[in-house]
């Protein structure tokens, strides 16, 4: 049986990608900082289940609690980098510089302790999957997602040159591009606990869940193991790049 870890397994995609795993037959640890929440999805999916409160930024704190890990659970063959998030929409010249911090703390050096830690057991073994959850917002830009922007195509370079290091091995690696998603904390989170600006981004619009990605994931890993998803874009049909923008003085 394989084992899988996601990562922000508290909520949302994460969360999601948990419950469809189990259902598929693999055994999963969920890693994410609300250990109330972990406690709940774990009551929820029975013993091959395994909850680990972590926050990914701490590399100490990731490498001691991983090396505690159950006999049943080790080792791991699939890591899913879920965690990260978006804070603010301003301007890059009226951002709060903290905001960026956390970004690049959670969705850049998070992201990299997971997988400067569990990789060499992958390259020993000659098995295993990474998945990252990166964004559009990697390759498109747009008002507002200066930092969060970048952090995502740090994931999305970074998703390529890992192949590029791979090659050889057995070892496969994609990055998911998810565009617009409801039914997540994303925006609640962006606009710090604004749930009524949160709630007007998906006014109107017919948005991916985190069962979409969920099942995106669930085909990924079960896909043939010559077979390699470099990268995989996803959006709503209500939703396409804008195009480039033209900014016209008036007189």
């Amino acid at each position: 049986m394989n084992i899988a870890l996601v990562t922000g397994a508290s909520s949302g995609f994460g969360q999601a990608i948990c419950r469809k795993l189990i259902d598929d037959g693999y055994k999963v640890i969920g890693v994410a900082r609300r250990a109330d929440k972990l406690q709940k999805l774990a009551e929820e999916l029975g013993a091959n289940f395994c909850a680990l409160p972590l926050d990914v930024t701490k590399k100490d704190a990731v490498e001691s609690i991983l090396l505690q890990l159950p006999k049943e659970f080790q080792p791991i063959d699939i890591l899913i980098n879920n965690a990260g998030l978006a804070l603010g929409l301003e301007p890059a010249y009226q951002a709060n510089y903290e905001d960026w911090e956390i970004m690049v703390q959670t969705n850049i050096v998070g992201l990299i302790h997971l997988t400067h830690h569990l990789l060499p057991g992958m390259v020993e073994r000659n098995f295993g999957y990474i998945i990252n959850l990166g964004s559009v917002a990697g390759t498109y830009a747009y008002k507002g997602g200066n930092v969060y922007g970048a952090t995502k195509a740090f994931v999305k370079q970074f998703s390529a040159n890992l192949r590029t290091d791979l090659l050889g091995k057995k070892i496969r690696v994609t990055n998911i591009e998810p565009g617009l998603c409801g039914g997540t904390e994303f925006s609640n989170v962006r606009f710090h606990g604004n749930d009524e600006q949160a709630a007007a981004v998906y006014e109107g619009v017919d948005y991916i869940t985190p069962e979409d990605i969920a099942n995106t994931v669930s085909w990924l890993v079960n896909t043939p193991t010559h077979f390699n998803v470099n990268a995989l874009e996803i959006m709503p049909v209500a939703q396409a790049s804008a195009g480039l923008a033209v900014y016209k003085e008036t007189k």
